[in-house]
């Protein structure tokens, strides 16, 4: 008998299309792939390949369109490519890849022989990746041929993209042998605040999580799904486990471009997009044309990775029409919340509502809850949470929930962030929250974005620094800036200096690197 949590997960499933009538032979080796492989990359790849071989998987804006078997055969061919370099089971491999094809099929084909895939950030100097490597115990990196140089000094097993597709084109395809365990996947943290951490990633135990995202998100089975987000980035490669868990067509750029991904929502006919906050801050940069809505099929645009600037959401979906999702999560936490279109033109600067099988709880330093509209810390529990680093260490857990490691407030069950907890700051003995500061700038005409930080100060302990950039032919300044927010904060909060810059310091994923902003003071 079906339990209420697990027919809930089955009815979103079959509403989304995902739990579909197929001929019988498809469906048996559609559940034998998933019963054998599980909903590993490689799994997730067999069964959509077993129940839908002929759909188009990828289409990749670079080489073109492959079907679902065709990508299966590629991803095993890739695999016995890997297994004649010496790859086994428990050994851990890096990638050093942006979005395409080749890069998928060699994720999958590490996961097919039961190895541990470590994505690297593409951000990563020669340095920090050699100290990754070590810190990762890498015996093997996979890398795009733009990335040579960086890989160059690596004591271990270096492929370059077109080596392993030469290799792969002269390979037959294997019979393909299920490991003695599953890989698992180990994604870097951001380091923005700090050097990169690896935390693993837990497989997915069974359809749960997907139906979870299904049911606020509604991608729908057999959909083509633009993923600009760095594959390489939590949220990338989760979308790109969904996209495979629903038997979508996923579209591949290899780099982001905002006219270029705003071309392909029409060329390609995409239903859904998923990107980070930023890509959708430079999209709207570009000209505004309101008639290609009827142009394009777009119902759903899914972002994560950082806050929503102040007026993104409301501005985009004045552009692109009400299908902007917000999921807030963490690398270690998976998601924590997700804010709908209607919740988002309720509330623009919303991280949303806990979904279903989510547990959120804003805790004091003592770890008891807040009373709703007080300012805490926010914990959370779902089926995903993070097996820990790879160091050994962990995050906080109370009473079985996870600390985000930012601090935020309830009011009308929706969740609003302040911000990180290591950047709040204590200014004349008041708290205050950075990012609160920093949405108020982004609605100031004439600001394009801005980012706003702590630093020391010999009177008040701590002072706040605002880093603005302008818009092009703005004339804003200092006193603009100012006299803008102290009509808008508490006096405490009003930034005590006004920087001008051309750009500010972004990670291959978009976020703010925070530390360099305070290198450009010491500077």
């Amino acid at each position: 008998m079906l339990g209420p949590g697990l027919l809930g997960d089955v009815l979103t499933l079959v509403r989304r299309g995902v739990i579909a009538p197929a001929l019988p032979h498809r469906t048996a080796g559609q559940v034998g792939s998933l019963l054998t492989y599980g909903v590993g990359l490689f799994g997730e790849l067999r069964q959509a390949a077993k129940h839908s071989p002929n759909r188009f998987a990828v289409i990749d804006a670079e080489s073109g369109e492959l079907t679902y078997d065709e990508l299966l055969a590629r991803v095993e061919r890739t695999s016995e490519v890997l297994r004649g370099f010496g790859l086994r089971g428990r050994d851990r491999v890096g990638l050093l890849a942006r979005n395409h094809v080749g890069a998928v099929a060699a994720m999958a084909a590490v996961d097919a022989l039961g190895a541990d895939l470590v994505l690297l950030n593409t951000g990563l100097t020669a340095n920090q990746l050699a100290q990754v490597a070590i810190d990762q115990d890498l015996s093997m990196i996979v890398h795009d041929d733009e990335f040579a140089a960086t890989v160059a000094e690596l004591d271990l097993t270096r492929i370059s993209e077109s080596d392993l597709e030469e290799a792969v084109a002269h390979t037959r395809r294997p019979l393909v042998v299920r490991p003695a365990r599953g890989g698992r996947t180990i994604v870097l943290t951001s380091g923005t605040t700090g050097s990169p951490k690896g935390a693993t990633r837990r497989t997915p135990p069974g359809i749960g999580p997907l139906a979870t995202i299904l049911d606020r998100i509604p991608f729908n089975a057999g959909e083509r799904v633009l993923i600009s987000a760095p594959i390489f980035h939590a949220w990338g490669y989760a979308a790109l486990q969904l996209a495979l868990g629903i038997r979508a067509t996923v579209v591949l750029q290899r780099r982001f471009d905002p006219a270029e991904a705003r071309e392909a929502l029409e060329e390609f006919q995409v239903h859904a997009h998923v990107a980070v906050p930023v890509m959708l801050h430079r999209m709207l940069e570009l000209p505004s044309d309101p008639a290609a809505r009827t142009r394009r099929p777009l119902r759903i645009t899914a972002v994560s990775g950082s806050a929503l600037p102040g007026g993104l959401a409301t501005a985009y979906m004045d552009e692109y029409g009400d299908v902007l999702h917000n999921l807030y999560g963490s690398t270690e936490a998976s998601w924590v919340s997700i804010a709908t279109p209607q919740d988002l033109r309720l509330a623009p600067d919303s991280a949303g509502r806990p979904p279903r099988g989510t547990t959120v709880r804003i805790l004091d330093d003592g770890g008891r809850e807040v009373p709703e509209g007080a300012v805490g810390r926010v914990f959370c529990a779902n089926e995903l949470v993070f097996e820990g680093y790879t160091s050994g260490q962990t995050k906080e857990f109370v009473d079985g929930l996870i600390s985000t490691g930012d601090l935020g407030y309830v009011r009308d069950g929706l969740l609003f962030l302040e911000g990180r907890e290591d950047d709040m700051i204590i200014s004349g003995g008041e708290n205050v929250y950075p990012d609160e500061v920093a949405h108020v700038l982004d609605r100031l005409e004439g600001v394009r974005e801005s980012a706003v930080v702590g630093v020391s100060d010999e009177r008040f302990g701590q002072r706040l620094a605002a880093f603005v950039v302008r818009r092009a032919g703005s004339d804003l300044d200092t006193d603009a800036v100012l006299d803008h927010c102290r009509s808008r904060v508490s006096r405490h909060a009003v930034p005590r200096e006004v920087h001008f810059v051309d750009e500010l310091p972004r990670n291959a994923t978009g976020k703010i690197v925070a530390r360099e902003l305070r290198d450009l003071l010491d500077g």
